[in-house]
């Protein structure tokens, strides 16, 4: 028994089988080249069998009813991501993927605020492309499944990865997609642009510290936008210097980076209309300066810049859809790191209002970062309204984790608007409360205006006080996306990356835009 286990190990295998995101296959080995199909089969209810969607009616036509019998035969139920994929058994495609869509029909879920029917085809879109890609298909088709915008996003966002570090021939291909038998091209279109610019930010947010540096991450905005048509404005450490800006060189004296401060404009309407502004926080590794950070998981901290992320991405895909708005970026960079140069805990500066922050806990970078260019940018673009994106505080995480993103206003009408956003791109937000209490936490001090870290347990909160604090007359809303917008470790969403940056919430952000762009008419 023993020999036949050795030769059994030595024999190169001709066919193996795997599971992955429970998506069961087994495929030959070919060439380079070969196509393949994702097909969605909806749930079964009661005593019926589980339904093809129009697109696989159509394959099992063209099968003479095999692709059924075979789905019967391997007692595929159509629960949502269950599946398995099907080799040769049709001549234009190699591998058929057939993934459960969950219920025909469902719709939005109040209770979960979630658009279950688009979320739905996002997971059985991704899982079979991804199972094909793992399969060695180079091309994949895809099934609309009756929202091919959601299926273009889902697909897009799951065979995505991260590999400019890896060596050529550990590569893993990237299939080439397209839309199978649907007439819904445009929806297909506008899912992929937002997939692509997710999948920017996650490139962004996954680089290594050292790879994008406030300088490369500009110099990354500027080829990702420029072509877009977008307008960028680099600016040094000089007009920083210029602006007095001394909240952003507090953080930024730390690090011999120098810092770099971005003005991204967009201008899709009349130039005389007030822009959204938006504010990105940028720094680029975050080390927690005089307050050192624990070592283990401090590289996690080289994404305190995926709030900037996910705006550049969503500048990218604004463009590429042509909103008709007008959208300004401000993105201060630096990184956040001990020296001899560096901030010292109880170090007060003033800020461009005026007011006198101290900076008590350099582990809260974040607020002092953004402070003088929020205040900026209110200044010189006099925007309608004011949206900053930010990994602020650990109380988001823990009360969310990777399930929302946490987002605080001033305004109702902002915050149902990122709300609706949420539910139909899957990338929820939730409301956490900006209250008089905080603000007394963070402004009844003596000797200053305003304390970066506040007195009390509920950080989140009190970072989001201090924003608001530099934001007193326009509509607001701050996303603090510490649990959302880093590491992906529990609850996966099943076409995003383990243990990867997630790039979100860019869809979210492009939502929102849209429905400010093209507000549904009543």
């Amino acid at each position: 028994m023993q020999n036949i286990r050795r030769l059994l190990l030595k024999t190169k295998p001709l066919r193996y089988i795997a599971r992955v995101n429970h998506v069961r296959y087994a495929c030959a080995e070919s060439g380079a080249k070969a196509k393949g199909l994702v097909i969605g089969v909806y749930q079964k209810e009661g005593d019926k069998d589980p339904k093809l969607t129009t697109a696989g009616e159509k394959i099992n036509d063209r099968l003479g009813g095999k692709l059924t019998e075979m789905i019967c035969e391997t007692k595929i139920d159509g629960r949502l991501g269950r599946g398995k994929v099907f080799n040769n058994i049709d001549q234009d495609f190699r591998s058929i993927a057939v993934v459960g869509v969950g219920l025909e029909g469902i719709g939005f879920n109040e209770l979960e605020m979630l658009d279950e029917g688009m979320e739905n085809v996002r997971i059985a879109a991704g899982i079979g492309a991804r199972s094909l890609q793992l399969v060695g298909c180079t091309e994949v088709s895809i099934d609309g499944m009756d929202y091919a915008e959601q299926a273009a996003e889902g697909a897009s966002l799951a065979i995505w990865r991260h590999m400019e570090m890896l060596n050529k021939k550990y590569r893993r291909v990237v299939p080439k997609l397209d839309l199978y038998n649907s007439h819904d091209q445009d929806g297909w279109t506008r899912g992929l642009f937002k997939a692509e610019s997710q999948n920017l930010a996650r490139r962004l947010s996954d680089a290594a510290a050292n790879c994008m540096t406030p300088t490369l991450f500009a110099q990354a905005t500027v080829d990702a936008l420029c072509p877009c048509g977008i307008t960028v404005e680099i600016r040094t450490m000089d007009w920083i210097e210029q602006q007095r800006m001394q909240s952003f060189l507090m953080i930024a004296k730390g690090s011999c980076e120098p810092p770099v401060l971005m003005e991204i404009s967009y201008c899709g309407t009349s130039p005389e209309d007030k822009p959204v502004m938006f504010v990105g926080k940028g720094i680029t590794f975050n080390s927690g300066g005089i307050n050192l950070r624990p070592c283990e998981g401090m590289d996690e901290y080289r994404a305190s810049m995926s709030g900037a992320a996910a705006c550049v991405a969503m500048m990218r895909c604004v463009a590429a859809l042509s909103l008709p708005i007008n959208v300004v970026l401000i993105v201060p960079l630096c990184e956040n790191l001990p020296s001899g140069m560096a901030t010292k805990p109880g170090d007060v500066c003033t800020l461009l209002n005026a007011k006198a922050m101290a900076i008590r806990d350099l582990d809260k970078a974040g607020v002092v970062v953004m402070a003088d260019p929020l205040i900026y940018g209110q200044t010189t673009y006099k925007p309608r309204l004011v949206v900053d994106v930010a990994t602020m505080g650990t109380g988001a995480k823990k009360a969310f984790g990777g399930g929302a993103s946490a987002i605080f206003s001033n305004s109702h009408y902002i915050w149902k608007q990122f709300q609706r956003a949420g539910s139909l791109t899957g990338d929820r937000m939730w409301r956490l409360p900006l209250w008089q209490y905080y603000k007394k936490q963070v402004t009844d001090e003596l000797g200053y205006d305003i304390s970066n870290d506040g007195r009390g347990l509920a950080n989140s909160c009190l970072a989001a006080a201090v924003l608001h604090e530099l934001v007193p007359c326009a509509d607001w809303a701050h996303i603090d996306t510490r649990g959302s917008g880093m590491l992906s470790q529990y609850g996966i969403i099943p076409y995003l990356n383990t243990w990867r940056m997630t790039g979100r919430p860019t869809r979210t952000l492009v939502q929102f835009l849209y429905q400010l762009a093209c507000p549904e008419q009543k």
